[in-house]
């Protein structure tokens, strides 16, 4: 009776650490990244005859062997945060802590520390990137402004309507070298129609301001622009900075029908730009840092790091939303893409809890730890009965 003791005992201890193990998965229920994990009863050593004769064969009651951790994803959970990202997949993202070792997480919660550097929200360590086989930090040093580009080529569009005698573009604006915005107007005068060759000649002078830069002449015959007299070339030379070349041309969307006296000649694309500064931070759907820039301009010369794994069991939780691996020859390290591992902005994804099944098997564990305790009371109670038969003698 003493042995029944034990065996209850060994009831009440694993039950204790079943509850323990719910009673964890039950209150990370809205913890990012966060993983289930199971307790793996296993029951004792067995003592006595294997036949069935004599004495029998008896266990020693009810073990555990730790604990199995569940991956199966978790939903998503919209933040509205630029740069929160969850994997659509397998896949971890990868983090660096101060001592340079590696950790693993679905908790993508990030943030750009006091020095630029995209770091976990929660803990600090650094977010990897992976570029040419190598991982590295994602930082935003020498990137808080984008350069300027000068203009050289505007392209036009629409039509010149050769009942009109002139036509005026407004507000075309143009960077020289040195980022600075110029002002232009294109004035199209002073039109000629040549009866020999049917040609429309049109003058076209470009200003800035009062100042004229360049003038030249556009040629249109049977409504279409003519080869070789289809653009026109003028320079800025900005002070301390090396001189930029622009050139105004007809694009294949202009024509000359004769549409009365209006024409709706107007710009169709224009290159350059200014000075831009980092106005925002955020994801794509395959993990690129996307950085944007008051110039409309964008860079997305990083892509976040995400790790795979041979085998899930090499992986244990440490806290924080992380893991680590007991194997490194079971992790491989890539980029997401839209079709593996596609990654979600603005969005985490929430653990995997499933409150049902935690509660069902609350229950059980509840059950199992109160016959546990009545085999423990009845143990007991015939022990007493003994010494109490003894006692009687």
């Amino acid at each position: 009776m003493i042995d029944t003791v034990f065996i209850g005992m060994s009831g009440l201890t694993s039950y204790s650490k079943g509850l323990k193990a719910i009673s964890n998965n039950v209150t990370n229920l809205n913890t990012p990244g966060f993983k289930t994990s199971q307790l793996q009863f296993t029951d004792l050593f067995y003592q006595g005859s294997q036949n069935g004769t004599g004495a029998g064969r008896f266990g020693n009651g009810v073990g555990t062997n730790g604990t199995s951790l569940n991956f199966l994803p978790g939903d998503f959970r919209s933040t509205g945060n630029e740069l929160d990202v969850a994997i659509n997949g397998q896949g971890f993202f990868v983090l660096r802590d101060e001592q340079d070792n590696l950790r693993y997480t679905k908790a993508g919660q990030f943030e750009f520390n006091s020095n630029g550097v995209l770091v976990n929200r929660n803990g600090g360590e650094r977010v990897m990137a992976y570029e040419a086989g190598n991982l590295r930090e994602i930082t935003l040093q020498g990137m808080q402004s984008n350069p300027p580009k000068a203009s050289t080529e505007i392209v036009l569009k629409g039509n010149l309507s050769p009942e009109g005698t002139q036509h005026t573009i407004n507000n075309v604006a143009v960077f020289d070298s040195a980022g600075k915005q110029h002002n232009l107007t294109l004035a199209f005068s002073d039109k000629k129609q040549d009866a020999v060759t049917g040609e429309t000649n049109w003058t076209v002078t470009v200003k800035e301001g009062a100042a004229t830069l360049t003038s030249g002449n556009y040629k249109f015959k049977n409504s279409l622009a003519v080869g070789g007299s289809d653009s026109l070339n003028f320079s800025f030379t900005p002070v301390g900075a090396p001189a930029s070349n622009v050139t105004v041309k007809l694009g294949p969307n202009v024509q000359a029908f004769n549409l009365g006296t209006t024409s709706s000649l107007e710009v169709e694309s224009k290159d350059g730009y200014g000075l831009g500064t980092l106005t925002k931070q955020s994801f794509d759907d395959e993990g690129r840092l996307v950085l944007s820039y008051s110039n409309l301009q964008s860079d997305k010369r990083y892509q976040l790091a995400t790790a795979r794994f041979s085998n899930l069991d090499s992986l244990e939780q440490i806290g924080n939303n992380q893991f680590q691996t007991k194997d490194t020859n079971a992790v491989s390290y890539a980029v997401a893409s839209k079709g593996q591992d596609a990654i979600r902005s603005r969005a985490v994804e929430i653990s995997n809890v499933d409150l049902s099944q935690e509660f069902s098997d609350l229950i059980l564990n509840q059950r199992g730890y109160q016959a546990s305790s009545q085999i423990v009371s009845t143990a007991n109670e015939m022990i007493q009965e003994l010494f109490e038969m003894k006692g009687r003698r």
